[in-house]
């Protein structure tokens, strides 16, 4: 039986000056999607498709090393994410390992308005057959939490900074 786990987070985010700018600086994907996430961590592979390789995590005594693959859609005054594809690097031999993520974040009358969902189904890895199904979905869970909220630590301080310069740029 697969385990299965995911979080979500919610963001309304104010912004004090120049939020009539925007949804013009939302729809400059690759600045974005580099605020949002760590720039040395993407490579680009196309029009609105990118590749992340994640920090290392810890699960118990396992370094899980994720690589996603990310498709970038923008609609006037928003941008979305989307897990397409993802390799896992540490688990050992994971056959039937899927992550799905749907993000938005979209410019609002006040700031910034988003939501993000992260999930995860995977076989329970050899290495972790001694711990129960159900502590290692509370682990997990407790891991994308963490990860969604780091995403959403970025945007109110490194991605704020960068649409300010952004601003002030153009």
């Amino acid at each position: 039986m697969p385990l299965a786990f995911s979080a979500s987070q919610e963001l309304q985010l104010s912004v004090a000056e120049q939020v009539d700018r925007l949804p013009a600086y939302l729809n400059n994907e690759e600045r974005v999607v580099k605020a949002l996430l760590d720039a040395k961590q993407l490579e680009p592979l196309g029009p609105g498709r990118w590749r992340y390789s994640v920090t290392h995590l810890q699960l118990f005594q396992l370094q899980i090393h994720p690589i996603v693959e990310l498709s970038c859609q923008l609609e006037p005054g928003s941008i979305q994410l989307q897990a397409l594809d993802c390799q896992l690097e540490g688990l050992g031999i994971v056959d039937d390992f899927q992550l799905s993520l749907c993000s938005k974040l979209a410019a609002g009358p006040a700031g910034l308005q988003g939501d993000a969902t992260l999930g995860v189904q995977v076989s329970q890895p050899p290495l972790l057959k001694l711990v129960p199904a159900r502590v290692l979905e509370a682990t997990g869970r407790s891991l994308l939490a963490g990860i969604l909220l780091s995403i959403r630590s970025r945007v109110g301080s490194q991605l704020l900074e960068d649409f300010q310069r952004w601003c002030h740029e153009s």
